[in-house]
């Protein structure tokens, strides 16, 4: 999975800091991680829920690959997820508009109130 982010988004993650990595003066597009699913929720928290979701419903968090992108030259976080199975390969392309807090989508956003309402909800239609 390869995760991109406006330097903002990312500024202040426990990673960049322990480095003494700022992304803010960044003026091109920067790999600021390489590592697996569970050192990327380690090294940000604020900023890898996409990552943590997928590999708990896949291979996990130890054999999941993360690479996060600090770039400037975009406004929206976007995620490309590529996964490679015996059944063959599938690609998944998001581009989730930031809300206020630049480290999280508003897609996020709308899936904890979708899960809150489900959860309060008599009636259950679907998986």
């Amino acid at each position: 999975m390869v995760s991109r982010k406006p330097p903002r988004a990312l500024a202040g993650a426990p990673y960049l800091e322990a480095h003494g990595l700022n992304v803010l003066e960044l003026q091109a597009p920067q790999v600021v991680f390489e590592g697996t699913a569970r050192e990327a929720c380690r090294g940000f928290p604020a900023n890898v829920n996409v990552a943590a979701a997928i590999s708990l419903a896949g291979i996990g968090p130890d054999r999941t690959r993360v690479r996060i992108v600090a770039d400037p030259t975009i406004l929206r976080n976007t995620h490309d997820l590529e996964v490679i199975g015996s059944f063959g390969r599938f690609c998944l392309h998001i581009e989730n508009v930031p809300t206020e807090n630049p480290r999280t989508g508003v897609l996020a956003v709308q899936s904890v109130i979708a899960t809150l309402m489900n959860l309060a909800s008599p009636i259950r239609v679907g998986t």
